[in-house]
């Protein structure tokens, strides 16, 4: 089929507005990560005599790179609206957020939404697959000290430990707040085939839209950072009475990602941005985590059905394009979660600016010394 004028000049104008937006990408990068490393070395001194400062202007930093990443998208026109429970008044407390994981723009998508959530972005930690560690952000992530995971059953066992290692040892001296985990242990893509085979052999539900979850973080998170109940509900582990000042972990999140169509936004379209303005819904559920069971048979019950109740969720959002309303309401409500342009050129502006002042320093200094 012989191809138009205006296709070859549509097919034209999308390479290059995705040349160009890779381009930006790449210089961001570069200005803005080196940035980071290099205050925070300068700040070292900070560290030693007043950590909780040092680390509150990590965060800040922190929030803006995910914000800048967030611009990439927010540009693009991919957005965000968001229905459920409100999470932000959950946001100064602890809590861990599960989420389903269709593809790498999962964590793009909430990098975006969670940028208006108070302090969340800048004092959350996250659980991701250690092949991040060696992507352009892995140095960024290391810094902050999200937790690198290892999957296969050969390293299950170990990673679990390190992984309690890890919380007691970072997540409350550096005042973090929330904690993001994709209990599924990759995409959906990946592991649907697998999680319907052992469905079919357990008597479980046939699942497509989601797989079941694994229960081993979700299990190590939850007995070390929640807090001695009375009641008899979960004690916390050493990081939670190392830090009496602490509740510990409050609420857990249940977090659903849906694309329109079912299509999922990848890392390289959220970059380049050749797909067309597309809108990401996100759907909260909020549970108080003295209701979550501490028993392993029980706690994998509870953390199956709610991935039972996603599969629901996402069916009928598939159907209808919504999320079905809470129980008892006839109604589901949306919010449309928006960012400002000001803003995101400001902390764009501060990058270069940054990278630039970085760069003179160490043109001075090489001058100097040769």
């Amino acid at each position: 089929m012989a191809v138009t004028l205006e296709q070859a000049q549509r097919v034209g104008y999308t390479c290059l507005k995705a040349l160009l937006r890779f381009a930006f990408m790449v210089a961001n990068n570069l200005v803005a990560i080196p940035s980071y490393v290099l205050y925070l070395i300068v700040l070292q001194p900070l560290r030693i005599l007043d950590s909780k400062s040092f680390w509150y202007i990590e965060g800040v930093l922190f929030k803006w790179l995910l914000a800048m990443v967030a611009s990439w998208g927010w540009w693009a026109g991919y957005t965000v609206v968001e229905w459920g429970d409100d999470v932000k008044a959950v946001s100064e407390d602890e809590a861990m957020v599960l989420v389903n994981h269709q593809a790498t723009g999962d964590v793009c998508t909430l990098m975006m939404c969670l940028q208006d959530k108070g302090t969340v972005v800048r004092q959350m930690m996250w659980l991701m697959d250690h092949i991040f560690k060696y992507t352009n952000f892995g140095i960024v992530s290391l810094i902050h000290g999200d937790f690198f995971i290892r999957q296969g059953r050969t390293h299950r066992d170990q990673q679990l430990v390190l992984l309690k290692d890890h919380l007691e040892k970072y997540y409350r001296s550096r005042n973090r707040k929330w904690i993001v985990l994709f209990p599924e242990g990759g995409f959906l893509r990946k592991r649907r085939e697998t999680s319907q085979a052992f469905a079919k052999k357990n008597n479980l539900p046939f699942l497509k839209h989601v797989t079941l979850p694994r229960l081993g973080a979700t299990q190590v998170i939850l007995k070390t950072l929640v807090a001695p109940q009375e009641n008899g509900a979960p004690s916390g582990g050493d990081a939670v009475r190392k830090e009496s000042k602490s509740k510990g972990l409050q609420w857990v999140i249940d977090t659903t990602i849906a694309y329109p169509k079912a299509e999922p936004i990848d890392i390289q379209t959220w970059i380049l941005g050749y797909r067309q303005p597309t809108v990401t819904h996100v759907h909260y559920r909020i549970f108080p985590v003295k209701d979550v069971p501490a028993e392993p048979e029980a706690l994998t019950n509870w953390l199956y059905q709610r991935f039972i109740e996603k599969e629901d969720l996402l069916t009928h959002f598939y159907e209808t394009g919504a999320f079905p309303p809470p129980q008892g309401q006839t109604k589901a409500i949306s919010r449309e979660m928006t960012l400002s342009n000001l803003w995101l050129v400001a902390i764009q502006s501060f990058a270069f600016l940054s990278g630039g002042m970085w760069y003179c320093f160490f043109q001075y200094l090489y001058h100097c010394l040769f």
